[in-house]
């Protein structure tokens, strides 16, 4: 049974005495708490007629009481109003609302402040993210959200930087680089602000990086304290002082070879939970780095503190407990998804419990203080284990995931697009279940024998132009048949599922319950959708013009009550699986904010023509030689931005289709010199040469008259 989301009097009053306290002798100095503007109190009380954190309080339930929109008049929903944005990425971000104002974030770490009833802009912020940047970001130049304390708006941008502004204006008050350096980080998350800490962490696993997360002082952008996820360099006593050198000596023993070298992994790019009754920060890490454990010889070893959820200390980021829910991760199963706290009755007793589902396919409940197992489900298809020990919770592997011991390919569901990634899960205190955007996207694994790590780029240690999909009618086919999504509605205390929804496609939007016994979600078939929350009935649907990743949010204001949500098809699925696999062939971009409320009459634009492409690239002339090459190079260096099978998703150029494919010169102009920088295409001269560059070419030249020849089949 659920036992409701609020805190008891008792954790309550425990909560206050902690924010109240003096630091203790040895411990980093206590910043000041937010007095008046957005206080913890607020944050901890939940989601009212606000929304003041990116999961609307600190248990990231997403859930509202709010009632005037419900099951019995949601038909009535009508387009209150809309903000066009500038940024033709993917948008992932929740919006946030305070004072009458909302905050959303858009691609490329801007920040809009509206008038939450009319839309009107008050100002805007624009970090000037160099476009190069994108060359470390794996999946898009997305960002998921600001935080809101005191007087202030913070933004973590792309390039690494933390920066707190004015609520009132917008004005940088400070700014910090929140990173190690800006070579192999990237930031896409939402921060979070507890006892007057900023916490974040940072991405790029795949890119030499060592996860970490970081507390700031709100006020003046000190740093307060970082927990690192990877031990670093034995030599350097692990490169992690004071309280937490233990704990990175005992995970150094679950690694092999000369891990620190790349970096390890690990990063916190996403999920970060504060709870009050505990007063610890909960977050999850990223995959082991290479993903191929054979491209350090890191073995088989667990790989702590990857693909994990880890509890530290809030005033300290002293360590408190971990449970890796993906050990010896070599299939990129971030744990990153969001954490989710709830009072629950498990086997007959109250229990304080953190609700996870990460992407390797399994819901799993611990305690929130110790960190106990208590159980997990399968909520997805999953074949990397053969099951999960009842006790331990400690997965028993199949041994044909083992890829890098095999020699050969294995198809993992899930792949590394997850069973459930980033888009954030809902739990209504009304029906007591959990909301989960959920994938079924198949991958290949095979391990690259050879694989050097390299100046640029993917340092993963896969072959990826052997798994690419072919020019193949059937397998593309069956690649399609095999892709889908779902909203599922999972029970967390009976771990099953009650109900779903079959969607088109994976890599739908977040979700937001409501007291209204509905469930709000977009997704990739350009509609935004309310379900009845009990049943999963569908209600009322949107055409959004554009794919929804984000997650919805609401609000009450002057009597009434809206629905927000970020339109704009994007980020990793997108640019990885491009076209191949879509169903619906290419979703479109159409960046903006969508609000609504009942009676709302506001019309969008017509939706403005698609640009046909058709296929006419120059004749094939060169060595079967030439393609093997350019098949790895473009699966180590491009398929993250330009797609499986060099078929893009629409975000950015398909390269079949590129006039620059019939120049040698002008691809070497683009490849080696940067010519295409100001737009993200960075020069990859440190990892290629000019044979390499031509290798590439006639590759797309090849791909490109292979689907040519199977679109001119088709048609037959």
């Amino acid at each position: 049974m659920v036992l409701g989301k609020w805190f008891v009097a008792s954790a309550a009053v425990a909560m206050i005495a902690t924010f109240s306290g003096c630091s203790k002798p040895g411990t980093p100095e206590a910043p000041s708490l937010a007095t008046t503007g957005v206080t913890d109190a607020m944050i901890n009380a939940g989601v009212g007629n606000e929304w003041l954190t990116y999961g609307g309080g600190y248990d990231e339930q997403r859930d509202s009481p709010l009632t005037q929109i419900s099951d019995k008049n949601v038909a009535g929903l009508g387009l209150a109003w809309f903000a066009d944005l500038d940024t033709a990425r993917g948008q992932e971000a929740t919006p946030l609302m305070h004072d009458g104002v909302l905050y959303v974030t858009s691609a490329w770490s801007k920040v809009f402040a509206y008038d939450a009833k009319t839309g009107a802009l008050k100002w805007s912020y624009d970090p000037q993210v160099p476009r190069e940047t994108v060359v470390r970001a794996c999946c898009d130049a997305v960002n998921r959200g600001v935080a809101l304390y005191g007087d202030k708006v913070f933004i973590a941008t792309l390039d690494g930087r933390l920066v707190a502004l004015n609520q009132s204006d917008g004005k940088v008050v400070w700014s910090k680089l929140a990173v190690p350096d800006q070579e192999s980080y990237t930031i896409t998350g939402a921060p979070r602000v507890a006892k007057g800490l900023v916490l974040i962490g940072s991405g790029g696993a795949e890119y030499k990086a060592r996860g970490s997360i970081s507390a700031f002082d709100w006020m003046t952008g000190r740093k307060v304290w970082t927990f690192h996820t990877v031990p670093g360099n034995p030599a350097d006593g692990f490169d992690q002082e004071g309280p937490n050198a233990k704990a990175m000596e005992d995970a150094a023993k679950t690694w092999g070879g000369d891990w620190w070298k790349l970096g390890g992994g690990g990063t916190v790019w996403d999920s970060i939970t504060y709870d009050p009754q505990t007063n610890l920060v909960l977050f999850g890490t990223g995959n082991a780095e290479p993903w191929n454990p054979n491209a350090v010889d890191r073995g088989v070893g667990d790989a702590l503190y990857t693909a994990s959820v880890v509890a530290v200390d809030a005033d300290t980021g002293t360590y408190r407990w971990h449970f890796q829910e993906t050990p010896e991760d070599r299939w990129d199963f971030d744990s990153d998804a969001q954490i989710m706290l709830a009072d629950l009755e498990i086997g007959g007793k109250k229990r304080h419990v953190a609700l996870h589902a990460p992407k390797n396919g399994y819901f799993y409940v611990l305690d929130a203080k110790t960190g106990e197992f208590l159980n997990a489900k399968p909520f997805a298809t999953q074949n990397w284990t053969t099951g999960i020990d009842p006790k331990t919770g400690k997965p028993t592997i199949n041994p044909e995931a083992r890829y890098e011991k095999t020699g050969k390919a294995f198809i993992s569901l899930p792949g590394a697009m997850g069973a459930h990634t980033w888009q954030p899960m809902s739990m209504s205190d009304k029906t007591g279940l959990v909301y989960i955007p959920t994938n079924q996207v198949a991958q290949a694994y095979l391990a690259q024998s050879d694989w050097k790590p390299s100046a640029i780029g993917y340092q993963i240690g896969l072959d990826a132009g052997k798994t690419a999909i072919p020019a193949d009618k059937a397998a593309r086919a069956a690649a399609r048949a095999m892709t889908t999504g779902a909203l599922l509605a999972w029970d967390p205390v009976k771990q099953a599922k009650v109900w779903s929804v079959e969607l088109k496609g994976p890599w739908n939007g977040g979700t937001l319950a409501t007291a209204g016994n509905l469930v709000f979600q977009g997704n990739a078939a350009s509609q935004f959708v309310a379900y009845s929350a009990d049943k999963g009935a569908k209600l009322w649907s949107f055409p959004s013009q554009t794919g929804i990743v984000a997650a919805p949010m609401t609000y009450f204001i002057d009597g009434k009550q809206y629905v927000a949500v970020l339109a704009g098809w994007g980020g990793a699925y997108d640019l990885v699986a491009g076209a191949v696999v879509n169903k619906s062939g290419i979703t479109r971009n159409i960046s903006r904010l969508l609000v609504f409320k009942l009676g709302g009459t506001a019309k969008l634009p017509p939706i403005p023509p698609m640009a046909k492409q058709v296929l006419d690239p120059p004749p094939f002339v060169g060595t079967a030689e030439q393609v093997a090459l350019g098949s790895d190079l473009y699966g180590r260096y491009c398929v993250v931005c330009h797609g499986d099978a060099a078929i893009s998703g629409g975000l950015v150029p398909d390269l079949r289709h590129s006039g620059a494919i019939a120049s040698a010169d002008a691809i070497k102009a683009i490849v080696l010199g940067g010519a295409l920088k100001h737009n993200g295409m960075v020069s990859f001269k440190d990892g290629l040469t000019p044979d390499d560059a031509e290798a590439i070419r006639q590759y797309l030249i090849k791909r490109a008259n292979e689907d040519k020849a199977l679109e001119t089949t088709s048609m037959k």
